[in-house]
């Protein structure tokens, strides 16, 4: 028997399967998510005015007292994609301790007054690229983003309860806000506001 004899169907069942699960299989899921789930295989973009301004999948950086802040990052310099990834110190490192009181330092000073401040305000996700916030989060920030766009705390206050994602079947995850979503409706909500 020759070796050619022997190779053929090996090599002939690598090229199937390549075509098979490296391009056959991807391209019919692309195309299947493209017509099932549009917005979500694109990246859950979101745009204003023609232009992308970010996607509800990845968190932002927003650090004016006008806005609701997210999550801290560790992703690269804060929220990059390209460098999704955790701290990776230990609840003992001093840099990690230094950090989150620093944190709960600058909340302090933001005029919060509430025994604890959430932990989700000054940890990091895993990924770094958390875009969501826990309710509790989100509505201890009322007092300081009313008073910074002259809004009534109780009007904030509402726009986050209507802003709560609740868990999927009622049992599926936590409740959680989307910040940058907050942020737009909130950007909205000014804008409508009568001088």
């Amino acid at each position: 028997m020759r070796i050619i004899d022997t190779l053929r169907p090996a090599f002939v069942l690598l090229v199937a399967l390549a075509l098979l699960t490296g391009i056959a299989f991807p391209l019919t899921m692309t195309g299947l998510a493209q017509v099932i789930l549009p917005d979500q295989a694109n990246g859950s973009l979101i745009r204003e005015q023609g232009r992308v301004v970010g996607s509800a999948l990845i968190g932002q950086s927003f650090t004016t007292p006008r806005y609701f802040n997210g999550r801290p990052s560790a992703a690269g310099k804060g929220y990059d994609a390209g460098s999704s990834a955790a701290s990776n110190l230990a609840p003992t490192a001093a840099a990690l301790v230094a950090r989150v009181d620093a944190d709960v330092s600058r909340i302090r000073a933001s005029g919060v007054t509430t025994p604890t401040v959430p932990a989700d305000l000054v940890t990091t996700s895993a990924s770094g690229l958390d875009p969501d916030l826990s309710p509790e989060a989100a509505f201890i920030q009322v007092p300081r983003v009313a008073t910074a766009r002259g809004l009534s705390a109780d009007g904030v206050r509402a726009l986050v309860t209507r802003s709560i994602d609740h868990p999927l079947l009622g049992v599926v995850g936590e409740p959680r806000v989307n910040v940058l979503l907050l942020n737009r409706q909130l950007d909205r909500l000014s804008a409508t506001r009568v001088p």
